[in-house]
């Protein structure tokens, strides 16, 4: 009897060790440096800035992922739901302006009112003032098609700037835009890009490529550059819209993983940190064999989104200059930052089921 035990556990010991070796896995990892960690002091240290969050109740809505002031004063908001959310700062009423069947990310409106949306399943589209949807582009000009848009801006001219965040991960295909970039980060094959959207040929062409999952993106107030944010490596890239010179990299080593980048009235941006690093996923960073063997583990033992609620607003050289902070994560998974005309600052997340509002 204890023979056989014996074998059995030793079969089951073989046959677990298999799996975890040579069971397939969708990611081939590839080894990158990770800086280290710098954690939560200097003009990180943690506070509680949002002690006091009031929240905008979104009704049947959830994930206010990204919002943008249109020119009538309301604020319109992105949705897990596919729809784009209409909200009146004044009255509080909350209504659906759109529903774009997809899943809206980041938004942004044009000088002639109209507002673009990049939207992770369908790719980058337009609304009218009636809410109608027309998509302008799921693949380049050279044809790959466009599997994660993420964010948009626009410049002064009608062109439209926007992240593809992971041409190895789409979002749809992948079950959502949280398991696609848990994949795409934990792969690091930094295969995200920047596209320009050309209103005259319709056209969107590649203009930088090479990216660790290319997420927000914004124009400076000049508007000779733009600013990406790549979230596999916790940085910031500021880059030459002429191509005279090379990306710059303005922040190297967020504590967390930046999301949305959103520039202010006065020239500097508020951006995100959905959540704080992950010491595993960096501890695994220079060996793809231990990575591969983490995708064959259990759901629930794999690194996962941290509550703690930060966004951290910079200037245009990348200097940290205020940060807003929920340590105990009440307002979490923080995507970005809107400064409202009156003063009130509106925070968006992936996950929460409100909008959050600071009073000044």
């Amino acid at each position: 009897m204890i023979r056989k035990l014996f074998a059995f556990l030793l079969l089951a010991i073989v046959l677990l060790g298999a799996y975890l070796v040579l069971w397939p896995v969708p990611i081939d990892p590839v080894a990158w440096n990770a800086p280290k960690n710098p954690g939560y002091v200097g003009v990180y240290a943690p506070n509680e800035a949002t002690a006091k969050i009031d929240r905008v109740k979104l009704g049947a809505f959830s994930g206010p992922e990204d919002a943008a002031f249109g020119p009538d004063g309301q604020l319109y908001i992105t949705s897990h739901e596919g729809s784009i959310i209409q909200y009146d700062p004044v009255s509080g009423d909350v209504v659906e302006f759109a529903k774009t069947g997809g899943r809206p990310l980041g938004l942004e409106f044009g000088k002639d009112g109209t507002l673009y949306v990049a939207d992770a399943y369908l790719g980058l589209l337009k609304i009218s003032a009636a809410g109608k949807v027309t998509v302008l582009a799921n693949k380049t000009k050279s044809g790959t098609p466009i599997r994660y848009a993420d964010d948009v801006d626009i410049a002064d001219d009608g062109s439209v700037y926007f992240t593809d965040a992971s041409t190895r991960f789409g979002a749809e295909p992948s079950g959502g835009t949280l398991p696609a970039s848990f994949l795409d980060l934990m792969e690091h094959s930094a295969s995200g890009r920047v596209l320009r959207y050309d209103p005259v040929t319709g056209e969107a062409t590649i203009i930088l490529d090479g990216l660790s999952f290319a997420n927000g993106i914004a124009l400076t107030a000049s508007g000779q550059h733009y600013l990406v944010v790549e979230t596999g490596t916790y940085s910031i890239k500021k880059v030459d819209l002429s191509g005279a010179s090379e990306p710059q990299t303005i922040v190297e080593n967020f504590p967390g993983f930046p999301d949305n980048i959103n520039r202010n009235p006065d020239g500097t941006f508020w951006v995100g940190l959905v959540s704080p690093r992950s010491d595993a996923a960096d501890a695994m960073a220079g060996y793809p064999f231990l990575r591969k063997l983490v995708m064959r583990l259990p759901p629930f033992m794999r690194p996962a989104a941290q509550r703690h609620g930060f966004v951290v607003k910079i200037n245009e050289a990348g200097d940290v200059l205020e940060t807003i902070q929920d340590p105990k994560g009440g307002y979490a998974l923080t995507t970005g930052l809107i400064e409202g005309a009156d003063g009130k600052r509106y925070i968006t997340s992936l996950t929460e089921p409100d909008l959050g509002v600071l009073k000044p």
